[in-house]
């Protein structure tokens, strides 16, 4: 594969020329209005046959020719592609890069919301072949336990059984549109609520087929921090043998009394679910000042964390399909698709920065005197957090969610790692 950065100057055929790939290719790869439409800075995805390194993690007593059968390569290759290395002074932790014919092996996981005209998004046929699994955000629950559906969700059901794609029941503690804190403390607090929520959900998941749950409540009480974990102990028998798909919010470290992170205990829910979704998203957010979404450098401090606590093979990593623009100064926020944003940027006709440290782009313009700061995701941000979900021997991904477009994150899982169906 390649990434060509967009320079003053450059124009789809000189491109197209330059990497052997006809106009159309280039412009389907990267979701372009058309093939007038790059500006300065624009990361376009070349497609190449050929897939890109992998990234491993040196560990104590590694050898380099250790390394090289485990890939499926050899010392040489290594070496080659990683100057100043030297096989007899390896350094523990540094990432080096495997030239490999073997794809990393990952479960994918994206969220679907059921549409109100009973609709399916296109997208999801498109993100299919790159999906494990698929949450159909549907349902909540009542005060007293009893899980309700918010939105019908045969539809997408047998479109994902269509499209070999797993669907998971996915329960939230939302009331009135917002995640509901007292109401998951009420219901994790009274043990005949806390299993009857267990039991109803088992019983939605029998009746419509699915391949399991996963369960995605937030601002759990501090309190009930034991009780959130128990609850997942009862749900997962009565959903047995189907998969338990946790999701959970993203922290370096635990601080069991904050009112955010504190009711998640990263250990005990790992040692119950069969996968763990970490909420790496959000760094950036709604009522907040302008800040990548999911910057690489905090996203590597939470994984640091979290693979302390929970195996590396149960962990995914979240990936935003979603961009934020903030006005100034106002700091209101209008979210987009990653496309729109990328697309907005061309019909603004301005620069893309790209913030090396946090391996992020974005950009600014001015709409009716306003000006506005946009941070999103491209190629090259999408390379940088799967390839610390390699290096730190992660399951895979997830995706919010699958309404948004980003061809070139679809397009990359495609070409480079291998889908667990």
């Amino acid at each position: 594969m390649a990434v060509h950065v967009v320079k003053y100057g450059d124009t789809l055929w000189a491109i197209s020329k330059r990497y052997n790939v006809s106009v159309e290719n280039i412009v389907a790869a990267n979701g372009l209005p058309s093939p007038s439409g790059i500006v300065p800075g624009l990361a376009l995805y070349i497609p190449e046959r050929k897939h890109l390194n992998r990234g491993y993690r040196i560990k104590p007593g590694d050898t380099l020719w250790s390394v090289s059968r485990r890939y499926g390569t050899t010392v040489d290759q290594i070496l080659a592609a990683n100057p100043g290395v030297e096989a007899s002074a390896l350094v523990t932790g540094r990432v080096i890069e495997i030239p490999s014919p073997y794809k990393k092996q990952v479960t994918t996981l994206g969220f679907i919301l059921p549409r109100a005209d009973g609709t399916i998004t296109p997208n999801l046929a498109e993100a299919a072949p790159s999906l494990s699994y698929a949450a159909i955000v549907a349902y909540t629950f009542t005060e007293q336990g009893t899980a309700i559906a918010q939105a019908e969700d045969r539809p997408i059901i047998t479109s994902c059984r269509q499209l070999n794609v797993n669907p998971l029941l996915m329960i939230r503690n939302i009331q009135n549109g917002t995640f509901n804190g007292p109401l998951v403390g009420t219901v994790l607090g009274n043990t005949q609520y806390r299993r009857n929520l267990a039991s109803s959900v088992a019983s939605f998941v029998r009746q419509k087929n699915y391949a399991g749950v996963s369960v995605d409540f937030e601002y759990v009480p501090p309190a009930n921090r034991g009780d959130f974990v128990l609850f997942l102990r009862e749900l997962k028998a009565a959903i047995a043998p189907k998969l338990l798909h946790v999701n959970i919010h993203a922290k370096t470290s635990d601080q069991p009394q904050n009112p955010i992170t504190g009711g998640h205990d990263y250990r005990a829910i790992g040692q119950v679910a069969d996968l763990v979704a970490v909420m790496t998203i959000e760094y950036g957010y709604v009522g907040g000042p302008p800040n990548p979404i999911t910057p690489v450098d905090w996203m590597e401090q939470v994984l640091i964390y979290s693979v302390s606590r929970i195996p590396p093979g149960k962990i995914q990593a979240a990936m935003p399909l979603y961009s934020y623009d903030w006005a100034l100064p106002s700091n209101k926020v209008t979210s987009r698709a990653v496309l729109a944003a990328q697309n907005l940027a061309i019909s603004k006709g301005v620069t893309i920065k790209f913030s090396a440290a946090q391996a992020t782009p974005w950009y600014r313009y001015s709409e009716n005197n306003i000006q506005h700061i946009v941070w999103f995701e491209d190629i090259r941000s999408i390379i940088a957090k799967y390839r610390l979900m390699d290096s730190y021997d992660l399951a895979g991904m997830t995706y919010w969610h699958l309404a948004l477009s980003f061809p070139q994150n679809w397009l990359f899982v495609r070409n480079n790692l291998l889908v667990i169906k």
